[in-house]
């Protein structure tokens, strides 16, 4: 390169965030094990070495895309029943927006839901009959009923659970915790996502690869889709022709290559390409033994159920979390599309609960047989809640419900969480909040906590100003911590 090209190089952002070694490079350094107290002074968290004494080490999100309804999961309302087709008072509704779904309806008749519920477990907790697998498990859940979030359609809704912001561009909070906390298994990423569908709902909600991003942050902090078939991870094999002493021999030559690039130009992607490049080269060994079941006893595999045998599947996925922890994988994020049901609800909803609720289950009995749950945080819950009255027609056995931001149901488990506990409460119609609100930043600052991160602490500056994954919101929910 010569000396213009240089020049015009190095420019205002490479000279702020890349003088000397630059913050990127510093955190691949702490990222390969080598921390540095003057790295965790200038960025205002110690990389690879939480801030304080941690109750989990990693984190299995298992999102459910679409938005579950509260209704016919684990927010019990039998009132309803008898205001079935009534319409929604106003003093509840208390002139709370609407999507455009709905808000040209002439009526909002209320419709309980047609399923079943039982108490379950020493808290005699409510759970619907389409979850009779976590049931069985309630005792391990923290079930929070007052979640609540600002964003009323998916896509900014889904964003803002992922990056803290319901505008797209801001790191995701795999990637947050990975430039937190760096990788523990040097052969595998510390984020890694996998996703999964209802094959019958072809036109379902999209989701978009920036929701497991880097953001600002360097790129080798973002997640890593591990897809299902014979390729789990693009471009990992060697091309045809190309054997691994040859690919060594390339990799080589090309970190020379860029170490040269580095020293002139000192832009910190630089450092991160020859990380990426290392990482993908010891994951050839690393993920073929981990997408491969076929050692898996035959009683854990009917754990998971029927669908396990399915690459792509819900479980199957759960399945590879649960491999994925064991091999001390920081963050593992699942994501099951599906859950957007306007119409059809009780049938669609009642699949996608056949799906999903079995291996669920699995995973945290899984975890817990081996002694990973005590350290591994599970989240389970979507972007928003629905609507108590009914979107469309309601009928003795079928009606849709819309979004509802304002008051929905997850569930925590593991991790630091108090096991076995209902956290929150909301109204008879599950439309606003009557105890213990949870915000979405509340759940990413708590979810920090638990890792041992201060949400307060964990910054990255960018344009001039230092952001996090809670931005300037976000409180610790204590009353859950075990």
């Amino acid at each position: 390169m010569d000396a213009k090209a240089t020049a015009q190089a190095w420019n205002r952002r490479h000279f702020l965030q890349g003088a000397g070694a630059g913050l990127g490079a510093l955190a691949l350094n702490s990222l390969a094990g080598h921390n540095s107290r003057a790295v965790a002074a200038a960025v205002n968290t110690a990389l690879g070495k939480p801030h304080f004494e941690p109750k989990a080490k990693r984190v299995v999100y298992l999102f459910q895309s679409g938005a579950p309804s509260q209704f016919e999961t684990f927010d019990y309302k039998p009132k309803l029943r008898d205001l079935r087709g009534q319409e929604l008072p106003a003093s509840v509704r208390m002139g709370q927006r609407l999507t455009t779904m709905t808000s040209g309806q002439t009526t909002f008749p209320l419709a309980p839901s047609i399923f079943g519920f039982q108490k379950y477990g020493r808290q005699g907790a409510w759970m619907s009959d389409l979850m009779p697998y976590t049931a069985k498990m309630v005792d391990e859940l923290c079930i929070v009923r007052s979640m609540y979030t600002e964003a009323i359609n998916h896509d900014p809704a889904v964003t803002f659970f992922q990056t803290g912001s319901q505008l797209a561009g801001r790191p995701s909070a795999g990637a947050w915790v990975a430039y937190g906390l760096g990788r523990l298994n040097q052969d595998l990423p510390a984020f890694i996502v996998m996703i999964s569908r209802d094959p019958t709902r072809a036109a379902d909600q999209p989701l978009y690869d920036r929701l497991w991003g880097s953001g600002f942050l360097p790129t080798q902090y973002q997640g890593v889709k591990l897809r299902s078939g014979n390729d789990p991870v693009l471009y990992l094999a060697n091309p045809a022709g190309c054997d691994r002493s040859m690919r060594r021999e390339m990799l080589d030559d090309l970190a020379a290559l860029n170490e040269n690039s580095y020293s002139l130009i000192g832009d910190p992607e630089i450092q991160a390409r020859i990380s990426q490049y290392e990482l993908a080269f010891r994951m050839q060994s690393a993920v073929p033994e981990l997408t491969d079941i076929s050692s898996e006893p035959e009683h854990i595999l009917n754990l998971y159920g029927p669908e396990v045998r399915k690459p792509g599947s819900y479980a199957r996925n759960c399945l590879l979390a649960r491999r994925l922890i064991e091999r001390d994988v920081r963050f593992v994020q699942l994501y099951h599309m599906g859950w957007d049901q306007h119409g059809d609800l009780p049938k669609n909803i009642a699949k996608q609960c056949q799906a999903t609720d079995q291996p669920s289950a699995a995973l945290i009995q899984d975890l817990k047989q081996r002694g990973l749950l005590e350290d591994t945080l599970v989240i389970w819950g979507g972007e928003f809640g629905r609507t108590v009255y009914s979107q469309g027609t309601l009928t003795e056995t079928n009606y849709g419900r819309d979004h509802h931001p304002r008051c929905f149901t997850i569930w925590m488990a593991g991790g630091g969480v108090r096991s076995g506990m209902t956290y929150g409460a909301t109204d008879d119609f599950s439309y606003n909040i009557t105890e213990n609100p949870m915000h979405v930043h509340d759940l990413q600052a708590t979810m920090l906590h638990l890792l041992g991160i201060n949400h307060l602490k964990l910054t990255y500056r960018f344009q001039g100003r230092d952001y996090r994954l809670t931005d300037i919101h976000g409180e610790v929910v204590h009353d859950i911590l075990a």
